[in-house]
């Protein structure tokens, strides 16, 4: 342990290291297509922003609706690592479809099953990782696996950048590019990743039952209350990147919004989580967070300049630091051992939920009035999130 009783990096257990680098190569993988995607959809397809934020939001939606099952079925069964390993599987097996695809349907049905893979995979890694690791370290550790995944993020919007200037805008060689991690991923998680010594006793009956769902704590549902106001501030990133190209920067540049985005997030974002670890910090470090999200959103809003737009999706970055790794902390925190990835799983599907509704509320705002609109309406929503989230926190404080 480190000071103050606080995780170093070195005591974070080896298993949320190996899991960290699976998500990494996905990420790499996803986010080579993700930067490119939205454009595309516009340029190849003539997609409107109401319809790129519609494809996001049901694919976002779609794998939060999984999740619920497969946490519940890693509870029932008492084992995380299988579910695990048929989501990052499925996931790897779709990307293929991206540079292969003759029509619009087919890159909605490739991204529909890639975020059924991610749906089916989140929770029981996430529970993973809480059956793991002690729980004074529990900060250190989801936010050490959060910045693993996000060096993927900048890598994959990187890599998908100069594909596609030294291409000449080949979107297909891009989505190939995208293949090759993706199965590294799925092989490093089937063949490298081990299920702790002692499994999760598993419950008696299947988790998804209302008798089940109560013995969740009151704690836990504001966490999901808050989180879900949160959401619906945090629509899809794939609106930074129609941001960057609404200030100027042409198609193979524009990724840089969300390379900027990721490189602030996975510099802090496991010094935010070990922070975190202290005596009840994570509230507050959380508060702050929503904060950032707010004048992110404003920053955005307002900006005209590539500088405007590289302080918002800076403030975005900072923002997910301080909120994502502990919004999943917490969730530990407070859900008992045997329903950890029942209580991953409906805590995914109310947040995804969020995002399929932000995203569609953003899209519409953006086509209807535009970017300054889009921005705004999330600006209000997090300060709506940040006021849920001060009183909660005043009314966990001890009377007397």
């Amino acid at each position: 342990m480190g000071q103050n009783g606080r995780a170093a990096w070195r005591d974070v257990p080896r298993g949320v290291w190996t899991l960290g680098f699976v998500s990494m190569f996905m990420d790499v993988s996803s986010e080579m297509i993700h930067a490119v995607l939205p454009l595309y959809l516009v340029s190849a397809f003539g997609a409107s922003a109401l319809v790129v934020g519609a494809i996001e939001g049901v694919a976002e939606a779609t794998a939060a609706f999984v999740k619920v099952f497969s946490g519940a079925l890693s509870d029932f069964f008492g084992r995380r690592k299988l579910p695990a390993a048929l989501g990052y599987g499925l996931a790897a097996f779709t990307k293929p479809v991206f540079p292969l695809a003759p029509s619009l349907g087919w890159i909605v049905g490739a991204r529909f099953l890639d975020r059924v893979g991610k749906g089916i995979r989140g929770a029981p890694r996430d529970a993973l990782i809480a059956d793991i690791t002690p729980s004074d370290q529990r900060g250190a550790s989801f936010g050490l696996r959060q910045a693993l995944d996000t060096i993927g993020a900048v890598a994959g919007p990187l890599v998908a950048m100069v594909a596609l200037a030294a291409t000449a805008g080949d979107y297909a060689f891009v989505f190939w590019l995208a293949v090759a991690p993706a199965f590294v991923s799925f092989a490093v998680m089937a063949f490298v990743v081990k299920e702790p010594p002692g499994a999760v006793r598993r419950p008696a009956r299947f988790p998804l039952r209302s008798v089940e769902i109560a013995r969740l704590p009151r704690a836990y549902w504001i966490v999901v209350a808050v989180a879900s106001a949160l959401t619906l501030a945090r629509f899809s990133e794939a609106f930074l990147l129609l941001k960057a190209q609404h200030v100027g920067l042409p198609a193979y540049i524009a990724p840089v919004a969300l390379v900027l985005m990721n490189l602030v997030y996975a510099a802090t974002a496991y010094p935010v989580g070990a922070w975190s670890d202290g005596d009840g910090a994570r509230p507050r470090v959380l508060l702050f967070g929503v904060a950032l999200l707010v004048a992110a959103d404003v920053a955005l809003a307002f900006s005209a300049s590539v500088w405007g737009l590289a302080l918002g999706a800076a403030l975005w970055g900072l923002h997910m630091a301080f909120t994502q790794g502990l919004l999943s902390a917490l969730v530990a925190d407070h859900a008992p051992p045997t329903l950890r990835g029942t209580a991953f799983g409906v805590f995914n599907v109310a947040t995804g939920f969020a995002l399929l509704a932000a995203s569609l509320i953003a899209g519409g705002l953006w086509d209807a009035v535009g970017p300054k609109a889009t921005f705004l309406a999330g600006a209000a929503f997090a300060a709506f999130s940040l006021a849920g989230l001060a009183w909660a926190m005043r009314m966990a404080r001890p009377k007397g």
